[in-house]
């Protein structure tokens, strides 16, 4: 990331000119309301240069949690900011402070629907969870498609009035020609969030280079657990007591990626592999729903091989 200049989560998604200058018409307005990340080495200093830069820019502080990870010697902050009233530059009064400390930092409207693309298959009840939220204005996301290996979901998509691709996977060309497609639609779309709700393939090595951090991925098992097609009927078998579901962003390594959320649910041996699937759907849509919420609220920042969550 820059250390001079506004950081918007793509770089084809502008932020709205409130959002750089803090000027809007008088009285409270949507676009006052910001939200500033950062990332860089601790050192003393940090939080008194950043509150200062806001205090200047004519800036209220409402919420602000910070974290030095002494594993890696980095700091991590997120700050709410109302500007309200404000026609001093923010940008202009964060970007010393910025350049000072080498910091990564990204700014944002609190509460912009963040543009997003879901991968999928066949499987319904993460893509339905993730429609109906946004359709309600439960989660701050703009979906502006699904494109499936199958078509199943189609009439899914259609009742909430979203954009659906088919694209069907049979070949190691095809799956080019499905990535190459998404590719395409993150492009033309300004994308900033995949999500795969449940999507059976896995994504070449290339893709998840490209779109590190910007890719959430719900697993079927409290990782490290089982894999493959039938994790509950593996749990089941094996006789568990716990069954989870685990939500992370995606790697060129399967399902070991930074691990964002994750939830379990004790079962007994009374449960039948039907059963612990059904249970298991419920937590996957719950694992699912609060790492997009987080994602899209700038709540998650990366430290290595692990995330820090500002909840």
């Amino acid at each position: 990331m820059s250390s001079n200049s506004v950081r918007s989560p793509h770089p084809d998604t502008p932020l709205p000119e409130a959002a750089l200058t803090g000027a809007a018409a008088s009285g409270a307005n949507p676009d006052d309301h910001l939200v500033l990340t950062i990332v860089c080495r601790d050192r003393p200093g940090i939080v008194h240069a950043v509150t200062g830069a806001i205090v200047r820019a004519g800036g209220n502080i409402i919420e602000l949690q910070q974290f030095a990870s002494t594993d890696t010697g980095r700091f991590f902050m997120r700050v709410q900011i109302d500007l309200t009233g404000s026609t001093f530059p923010f940008a202009e009064a964060i970007a010393p402070v910025a350049e000072e400390f080498h910091m990564e930092w990204n700014l944002d409207i609190v509460g912009r629907p963040i543009k997003t693309l879901i991968l999928a298959t066949k499987a319904e009840h993460c893509v339905q969870d993730l429609l109906f939220r946004q359709k309600a204005g439960l989660l701050p996301i703009d979906i502006v498609g699904v494109v499936a290996n199958h078509e199943s979901l189609g009439e899914l998509a259609a009742f909430y009035q979203t954009p659906f691709e088919y694209i069907p996977i049979s070949s190691p060309a095809d799956k080019v020609t499905f990535e190459n497609r998404v590719r395409t639609i993150m492009a033309e779309q300004g994308v900033e969030l995949v999500v795969l709700a449940r999507y059976m393939q896995i994504l070449s090595p290339e893709l998840c280079r490209e779109w590190e951090g910007r890719v959430i991925n719900i697993h079927h098992s409290f990782l490290p657990g089982f894999k493959g097609a039938n994790p509950y009927l593996q749990a089941h078998k094996r006789g568990v007591k716990l069954i989870g579901a685990t939500a992370h962003f995606v790697t060129e390594n399967l399902d070991e990626g930074p691990i964002i959320e994750q939830n379990v649910t004790r079962v007994n041996h009374g449960e039948s592999a039907e059963a612990l699937r059904t249970i298991g759907r419920d937590i996957e849509v719950r694992t699912l729903r609060q790492a997009v919420g987080w994602f899209a609220e700038h709540r998650i920042l990366l430290d290595g091989q692990r995330t820090i969550i500002f909840e």
